[in-house]
């Protein structure tokens, strides 16, 4: 895909940066789906080399909240901006960082603004970052909307790493188990099976088919492991569109135990960001677009979107919730009374507050489920192989005595 920048208006702020698509049009398109009115978009010619730092990178969330906590102690010590970036460009660990914020600071000094500057790399400093910049900037409190974005992506980075360390321990338990039933079935098994036909024994039931399938095993191994990672290519392509991802995060949030805990992410996430934004001045309508793109679930993005119709109409946040599959109704009364006292942004966040000790409480509860799954599935697969495998050397045994 090509690579074109563009300059546009979001939320009333003019901002900047690059975007990848097939065409020109398909830019614009994508642009609109994020909610920025393009006024220039051009083709870049020429991209970095292959072998090169990219500008405009991913990088890590604990980079990121480390960056942001620096330029905000910075800014509240009275440097200038200029002076802050510079610094930031040449103390920070990651390479992508340093490289994007000396471009950063030598735009500033060329006398564009904050939120232009940092909208120029979109895959670096996303939308909310960016809008935080613009409402720092403009309202004279860039100190202070710059501690609540660190804020921010660090209680959304310590979120992400509960998910992700529950999933860690029985993902790795399940992998090596598989491996070990693999090398039973290729190089352990044959042996037997050799073994029992020269006795010319005739076999138990579950010792034919533990060597049927270590037979198939072997005869199929090489088609497997390729049809598997054609699987999973041919998933995530699926995943990629409209359909397949609604259908899959559907699914996800029907499945017992591991769909209460995406839900409770999903409800800390969205109040997260969107208390974040409102606390810091963003309007409601930017900051439900914010939200719902960073929502990680169709699901919860078209709720979050049919709920910013809702409020475009004149309506209230809550009433669009109350239908939808995601938000339990304590949390819609939350935000109503948030709605109607004028205190929404603090409601919100008191909400991520509750829902990350309930993330807690499911992460614990799913782990306390994974470990006898994961006993009783080791214990029947290698275990049963086993067993299979010494029944008829009991039973010569039997006959021996």
């Amino acid at each position: 895909m090509a690579v074109f920048a563009y300059r546009g208006r979001s939320g009333g702020s003019a901002i900047a940066g690059e975007i990848e698509a097939d065409s020109r049009p398909a830019a614009v398109a994508a642009l609109r789906s994020r909610g920025v009115v393009a006024t220039a978009v051009e083709e870049k010619k020429g991209r970095a080399a292959s072998g090169g730092v990219v500008l405009g990178g991913k990088v890590k969330s604990k980079d990121l909240a480390i960056y942001t906590r620096q330029f905000s102690t910075m800014i509240d010590a009275g440097l200038p901006i200029a002076q802050c970036l510079q610094i930031l460009s040449e103390q920070s660990e990651s390479k992508t960082l340093r490289d994007v914020t000396a471009k950063i600071a030598g735009d500033v000094q060329g006398g564009s603004t904050l939120a232009e500057s940092f909208g120029k790399y979109p895959r670096t400093f996303d939308s909310l970052f960016v809008n935080m910049l613009a409402v720092g900037e403009s309202g004279g409190v860039l100190d202070v909307c710059l501690q609540r974005l660190s804020s921010y992506i660090e209680k959304a980075a310590k979120l992400k790493s509960k998910v992700k360390s529950a999933m860690v321990y029985p993902a790795t338990i399940i992998g090596v188990a598989c491996l070990v039933i693999i090398f039973m079935m290729v190089f352990v098994l044959p042996t037997f099976a050799n073994m029992f036909r020269t006795m010319g024994a005739d076999l138990p039931l579950p010792t034919k088919i533990v060597i049927w399938v270590s037979e198939v095993t072997r005869a199929y191994i090489i088609f497997v492991i390729p049809l598997i990672g054609l699987g999973i290519y041919l998933l995530r392509r699926y995943y990629m569109t409209d359909q397949g991802s609604m259908t899959i995060d559907t699914f996800l949030l029907k499945v017992p135990v591991i769909g209460m805990l995406i839900r409770k992410v999903a409800v800390a996430r969205f109040t997260r960001t969107l208390g974040t934004l409102i606390s810091s001045g963003v309007p409601i309508l930017e900051g439900l677009l914010i939200t719902a793109r960073a929502a990680g679930n169709r699901v919860v993005e078209k709720a979050v979107m049919g709920a910013r119709q809702h409020v475009m109409a004149g309506g209230t946040l809550a009433d669009p919730l109350k239908n939808t599959p995601v938000f339990p109704p304590m949390v819609v009364h939350m935000i109503n009374v948030g709605e109607n006292t004028g205190a929404l942004d603090q409601m919100l966040n008191k909400i991520a507050d509750f829902y990350d000790d309930e993330v807690d409480a499911a992460v614990s509860a799913l782990t306390s489920l994974l470990e006898p799954l994961m006993i009783v599935f080791l214990g029947v697969s290698v275990g049963g192989i086993v067993i299979a495998m010494y029944l008829p050397i009991f039973k010569m045994v039997t006959l021996i005595k």
